[in-house]
């Protein structure tokens, strides 16, 4: 009897002591490390995590609200730079709308707090409005626009899978706070010679008369889904239509020899300012919503773009062996490269690039997801927490500092629900107690400065609720009603929940109504055999082996913590 059987039986069996003890003599020390999780442990961790959240939004709601953000070392409130208006790591973000509260109101309704969350929900409808600050499109759009709308639809269903959400007398008063917000960002794309927006408006006068004629390729090609749905919720075209011309545009833009898009564009006229293509800042979230806003809306269009996407993504940008768990060479990484040659730009990796694996999964490439998530989690555990920018040529990072992103734990869990592997309870539980180690601070949660120190910086940015709290309780939250009906829902690129549902695929609007700009779309469609419910489907084609054996050979997994220069299994 081979040993993955008598696993497979072992596991029937929920792991009793006198199996345990055989593996620890029959297995290596990857398998006796991360082969079994038990459910005392998860419990456990789920109750820490539990905590973790309430201690920041506790302390969020105590000294910080209605401020847009908690700094967690002197317990104060942190909004705009209204003194420093150039201060773009500040007010890109912020801007006077009790940012965090508003990001992490389907966090509440996740966890289970139906109280909290109706609390929350009227102290925006009571308070929130919309200041004279200057935001970042993209931001305002992914955390605020998609927090009201996520909070909306969850209020509105007759299900109430989450518990009782919806508060007294409920109006609809959420849309019309993103209504609001839409109308002021939707300015952004007025005077672009291409109709890729602005990547900054003022939430009162529109554009600033200074503002840049420069985006991010992710920054303009992520707000698909958030105007659809709006636009959808309102019977509007306007919103959905202009999101849907910027991506035409910027696709239309790519490379005619790699198929490859830059990170930078000019919006007036099309040039990339930008040479550089790769899967992290600046890039990563645009294949992320493609491959979404097919799920959500049934647009065939989106498929055909991801898929050719991820055909040149794979063919230019990654390196090492040609499969993830079989054959001879170097651990698999996707480098970036320049998008006219394909040939490698630089010798570092960013960590938003850790979200990568996340859409793999969604795809179905769950072989690579595997791989592509080890190298990101063996650099976490190398340092215990993941900076910024990792030179893979030097093995030492470039960028040292770590504001808690969620991309390795929002990983971490997909590829989870795709296998079951007790091996992603293990990286989840390594983040969650680093985060609780190096991170804590006197009341709340703050950015790691430097990965080799753990001194801290004052800022516990938005997301850290909004989403790796939520990605992590997720993990180890069994029996949550999200990963019951997993094929239901889908996670905007800030965490944000939505409905897969029917009223999305129907459109309000004639298909024949367009704005003014128009390009040349007739581009050969490639014919692909994708099942329409990606998110229950997938994971049917993960093997036994997979699922209870480790998910990368322990030779490759040695491989991957050699080459970051760390042991995997301390």
């Amino acid at each position: 009897m081979s040993k993955y059987l008598l696993y497979f039986m072992v596991v029937g069996l929920c792991y009793t002591t006198s199996y345990e003890n055989y593996f620890k003599n029959l297995w290596g020390p990857y398998e006796e490390k991360f082969g079994y999780f038990s459910e005392e442990e998860r419990l456990e961790t789920l109750e820490g995590i539990r905590e973790m959240f309430y201690f920041g939004y506790n302390n969020y709601m105590k000294h910080a609200y209605p401020q847009d953000e908690l700094d967690p070392i002197h317990c104060t409130g942190r909004g705009p730079d209204y003194e420093n208006p150039s201060n773009i790591n500040i007010n890109d973000v912020l801007g006077d709308y009790s940012l965090t509260l508003v990001d992490t109101l389907d966090t509440l309704a996740v966890i289970g707090n139906s109280t909290e969350f109706k609390h929350a929900v009227k102290l925006i409808i009571d308070n929130l409005s919309f200041q004279n600050t200057t935001v970042q499109v993209f931001e305002a759009t992914i955390r605020v626009l998609a927090g009201l709308l996520s909070s909306h639809l969850l209020i509105l269903d007759p299900h109430q899978p989450f518990g009782d959400l919806s508060p007294t007398d409920y109006n609809n008063e959420l849309l019309d706070l993103a209504h609001d917000l839409a109308s002021r960002l939707i300015s952004a794309f007025d005077s672009t010679g291409t109709g890729i927006p602005f990547p900054r408006v003022n939430l009162h006068d529109g554009v600033p008369v200074n503002c840049i004629n420069e985006t991010c390729t992710a920054g303009a090609g992520t707000l698909v889904l958030e105007f659809g749905i709006l636009s959808r919720l309102l019977g509007d075209p306007t919103f959905e239509l202009v999101a849907r011309r910027a991506v035409k545009r910027l696709w239309h833009y790519r490379s005619n020899v790699t198929g490859l898009i830059g990170n930078v564009i000019n919006i007036q006229t099309g040039e990339w300012v930008g040479k550089m293509s790769g899967l992290g800042a600046g890039l990563d979230s645009f294949f992320e919503y493609m491959l979404k806003s097919y799920i959500l809306f049934g647009d065939q269009e989106d498929l055909r773009i991801f898929n050719e996407s991820y055909e040149s993504i794979k063919f230019h940008m990654r390196r090492g062996r040609l499969k993830c768990n079989t054959g001879l060479g170097t651990t698999p990484l996707y480098v970036n490269v320049h998008m006219t040659s394909g040939d490698t730009a630089n010798y570092w990796i960013d960590a938003l690039q850790a979200a990568w694996s996340g859409v793999q999964v969604l795809h179905g490439d769950i072989e690579e997801a595997i791989c592509s998530h080890a190298v990101y989690y063996a650099i976490w555990r190398k340092y215990g927490s993941l900076p910024e920018r990792y030179n893979w040529y030097l093995r030492a990072p470039d960028v040292l500092f770590y504001p808690l992103r969620p991309e390795l734990v929002e990983s971490t869990y997909f590829l989870y629900q795709a296998t079951k592997n007790p091996f992603y309870l293990h990286v989840g539980r390594d983040i969650f107690n680093s985060i609780n180690e190096h991170a804590k601070a006197e009341c709340g949660y703050g950015t790691i400065h430097d990965v080799n120190t753990k001194e801290l910086e004052d800022r516990m940015e938005s997301f850290f609720l909004s989403e790796t709290c939520k990605y992590l309780y997720l993990l180890f939250d069994r029996d949550n009603h999200v990963n019951k009906h997993a094929s239901k829902y889908l996670f905007n690129t800030e965490g944000h929940i939505f409905p897969i549902d029917q009223m999305f695929r129907d459109k309000p609007w004639s298909d024949d109504i367009e704005l003014p700009i128009d390009i040349d779309n007739n581009l050969p469609v490639t014919v692909v055999d994708v099942r329409d419910n990606i998110s229950s489907t997938n994971c049917d084609s993960i093997s036994n082996l997979q699922r209870y054996n480790l998910p990368l050979a322990s030779h490759y997994l040695e491989q991957i913590g050699q080459a970051v220069g760390v042991d995997l299994n301390t």
